[in-house]
């Protein structure tokens, strides 16, 4: 007689996966409940990227597509400042959990758990979390392409096949997001140029798949660019700006400096100090040379740019992914895992002092930091102004035929919190041109042309462009001038004057 089987005990649960989302659902709630109470404005570039998300393109004349989805889906549910911004904790909580995937399959769950928290404890992320940037998606890409990346290193059958498929459209994804996700592929490039192994882990099949997938997402943006005169990929050289702007020694130093401060001081430390000395000592890992060929590129090529001609802090972004790893991985071999634990808590801290000044700005303002936040304040106060003018217009006079402005950021603000006044019960807003030709989406799509200039209202942001505007109609009458106080410190002033006739100078 045969005795009964007992069952088998179920798996035990995966204490550091627990962790590791326990921590990111920690944060990202944190983050959702900030964003939710906090009084705070739309960043310009934020109402920009939601203009751009009422009328979906393939691509946009400063980036690819993929924000403006993002916001498009987003803002199902209406279109407040929360519900634009919603995405952004989400895709850090993802980002974080991908390199938690990548470091735990490259050196063991502690590590993994150790870059989760290191990357979402990042400054750049604690301040990015709160606001959409295109940045967000692309960090999360890359993230999930550099664990895919890893997985096809490391997998055997048939997971090889899904790790090949995931990386291509996970790179796709980041072209979609921003063109620094070429970055990576300069990673890929290299490793592989390096690393023997990495070569044997590629088989033509896998290449194609990868390659396809890639090709098949970024395709559809580089026919749009070439249809429209490589606006978006000719936005990259602008912002590059060789020949343009002075770079040199100082600008290295000023990129170099600003990276402590993107990265955090320790961490970017140990990145830099420790990968010379491993590499110097010759005792870089074949893990260590995997995350140093996706880490290297944009440091480097963004370092060489700003020896050129300048560069923004956030521009070697795609980097620190793969760095939250080796940050993690390197402090934890050597054997100083109170440094980590101590980094940890101190970005902690200030993640919760990051927290209480989004929902409660009076703090900074006591602090002395109220120029953090000019860029997301006074951009509701400036429209209805505008607005207000407008309408008394619309009492006194004939109907205005379009509402002009000089200035893009100043446009955008006036596009979102003059969603239901411009277009509607309102004259449309239009883009005035400075140059002979479109600098940005908003001149590009709807510029202030002589059809829509018979009586129109104008808008100067700082006066920077009254003069000019005022000689382009045939009458004008007088400029009035409205101020708004963005906190105790700093304000912001337009000029308004209606003209009659509008007739662009030739160029």
């Amino acid at each position: 007689m045969t005795q009964p089987q007992t069952p088998a005990a179920p798996a035990a649960p995966d204490a550091a996966w627990t962790w590791a989302l326990s921590a990111v659902l920690v944060l990202t709630l944190g983050r959702l409940m900030a964003m939710r109470l906090s009084p705070l404005q739309l960043y310009p570039d934020e109402a920009q990227y939601w203009l751009w998300s009422r009328h979906l393109e393939l691509g946009y004349f400063t980036k690819p597509p993929l924000i403006a989805w993002i916001i498009r889906l987003s803002t199902l549910g209406g279109d407040a400042e929360p519900f634009v911004r919603i995405s952004s904790p989400l895709l850090h909580a993802a980002a974080g959990l991908f390199l938690y995937g990548a470091g735990r399959r490259l050196y063991g769950a502690a590590t993994g758990l150790g870059a989760l928290l290191v990357y979402e404890l990042t400054p750049a992320v604690q301040l990015g979390a709160f606001v959409i940037s295109t940045d967000t998606p692309l960090v999360a890409a890359l993230s999930a392409a550099l664990f895919a990346y890893v997985a096809l290193q490391t997998a055997q059958g048939r997971a090889r096949w899904i790790a090949a498929g995931g990386l291509g459209l996970a790179l796709g994804l980041a072209f979609l997001a921003k063109y620094a996700a070429l970055y990576a592929l300069a990673g890929v490039a290299l490793h592989l140029a390096v690393s023997r192994d990495a070569r044997r882990a590629w088989t033509p099949g896998l290449a194609l798949v990868a390659t396809g997938l890639f090709v098949a997402l970024a395709a559809p943006n580089v026919i749009w660019n070439v249809a429209h005169g490589y606006a978006a990929m000719g936005n990259v050289a602008s912002e590059a700006a060789w020949g343009a702007r002075k770079g040199g020694v100082v600008q290295v130093g000023i990129f170099l400096a600003s990276q402590f401060g993107v990265f955090g001081p320790v961490p970017f430390t140990v990145l830099i100090g420790g990968g010379a000395w491993l590499v110097w000592r010759r005792t870089l890992t074949r893990e260590d040379v995997l995350l140093l060929a996706w880490t290297l590129p944009p440091l480097a090529l963004v370092l060489i740019q700003a020896a050129i001609a300048g560069a923004n802090a956030n521009w070697a972004a795609a980097a620190y992914g793969p760095a939250s790893i080796l940050a993690a991985a390197w402090l934890l071999r050597w054997g100083r895992p109170r440094v980590l634990i101590a980094v940890l808590v101190v970005h902690a801290l200030v993640a919760a002092l990051v927290l209480a000044g989004e929902d409660n700005p009076a703090l900074v303002d006591r602090a002395g930091l109220s120029v953090a936040l000019k860029g997301v304040r006074g951009g509701r106060e400036l429209t209805e102004m505008i607005v207000q003018r407008a309408q008394a217009e619309a009492i006194v006079g004939p109907p205005l035929t379009a509402v002009g402005i000089d200035q893009r950021q100043l446009f955008n603000l006036a596009a979102y919190y003059g969603r239901d006044f411009f277009g509607h019960e309102g004259p449309p807003l239009k883009a005035w041109l400075e140059g002979p030709r479109p600098q940005d989406e908003a001149e590009l799509v709807s510029p202030l042309t002589p059809a829509v200039g018979a009586h129109v209202l104008m808008v100067s942001r700082d006066g920077v462009n009254t003069n000019p505007m005022r000689a382009q109609f045939q009458h004008v009458g007088e400029t009035a001038v409205g101020e708004v106080w963005t906190d105790p410190k700093h304000q912001v002033r337009i000029e308004m004057f209606v003209g009659d006739g509008f007739q662009p100078a030739k160029r």
